[in-house]
């Protein structure tokens, strides 16, 4: 893990690299293209981009009307204005309509950084997981980003995906198979299960390599999407390690967390602990500082195994 890319990189990226493959795919962003890196498609692909201005709602309308037209609309802003400003129109107009239109958000979380609480958006993926027909994603690298990008062209219907703004550690190869609705055992383990989703998987890997100092051998399982969540792969965890921790870059209410919790109450109950922000706003300062602020290190993950493991 010794190369890093931001998420949203590889999303500017493999649209283009659609584009060239999906004469069907059109890109619109809310005047901030060259921080969502969406201004790459619009210079190979000019007559495909749209420029909505900031004005989210007409974005996402808009992004709803050409899926009636038979596109593929990839709707690009900010999570914070993904999730927030423009809720009623992803509601009503693209998931009551079950419309093929994919919101693609950047700058989520907290290593939004010097930006602020504001614009760290720490409850999107509990708002979109919270709509009818809508499909979460929130990829842990580069690869795994552009990967999603492609698979969310595949799906026929409403998607929303998390990129972020800082450059994160590339975890897989250019092999690795993504699948909508599928986690993944990044690294195998008996004792505990780490659960992890975006930024956090790789936090979680270092985790493990603390763990293991200390003769602990933790499982590590990517879930990249949070709806609909793989409930297998989080079953199969729980009974044969018998204690889960879940790590995402988000508030623990109503994310990654919560999704898993229900799985395990619902199916096989046994020991948890959520690492995310706890139920609070963030504050402007360099990601790296933040994230150890808010508890969302390798440290903290480690911290929160040996906990759950004494509870076993």
């Amino acid at each position: 893990m010794s190369e890093k890319i931001a998420t949203r990189e590889a999303y500017g990226k493999a649209l283009v690299d659609l584009g060239k493959v999906n004469e069907k795919v059109v890109v619109l962003d809310a005047d901030l293209s060259k921080s969502t890196k969406t201004a790459t498609f619009k210079k190979e692909f000019p007559n495909r981009f749209f420029n909505m201005g900031i004005a989210e709602q007409n974005l996402m309308g808009t992004a709803a009307g050409f899926a009636t037209c038979g596109k593929i609309s990839f709707a690009s802003t900010f999570a914070m204005f993904a999730s927030g400003r423009a809720f009623e129109i992803i509601r009503n107009s693209i998931c009551y309509s079950n419309l093929n239109v994919k919101v693609c958000a950047t700058h989520a979380g907290i290593t939004v950084g010097e930006d602020g609480a504001s614009h760290q958006a720490l409850e999107d993926l509990a708002i979109m997981r919270a709509i009818p027909n809508m499909v979460v994603l929130n990829p842990a690298d580069a690869v795994s980003a552009k990967k999603a990008v492609f698979a969310m062209a595949e799906y026929d219907g409403p998607v929303y995906s998390r990129f972020g703004r800082a450059a994160v550690p590339v975890i897989y190869d250019e092999d690795m198979e993504f699948e909508i609705g599928k986690g993944i055992e990044v690294k195998e383990g008996k004792d505990v299960t780490i659960i992890a989703t975006g930024i956090m998987v790789a936090e979680a890997l270092e985790a493990r390599e603390l763990l293991l100092k200390e003769g602990i051998k933790a499982r590590v399982i990517d879930i990249h999407t949070i709806k609909p969540i793989d409930e297998e792969i989080i079953i199969k965890a729980a009974k044969e390690t018998g204690a889960i921790v879940t790590a995402e870059e988000h508030n623990i209410i109503g994310g990654l967390g919560s999704a898993v919790a229900e799985v395990l109450t619902e199916n096989k109950p046994v020991p948890m602990k959520r690492i995310g922000t706890k139920d609070t706003f963030g504050e402007s300062g360099k990601p790296n500082e933040l994230m150890e602020k808010y508890g969302l290190t390798a440290a903290h993950i480690a911290e929160a195994v040996k906990e759950v493991i004494n509870k076993k």
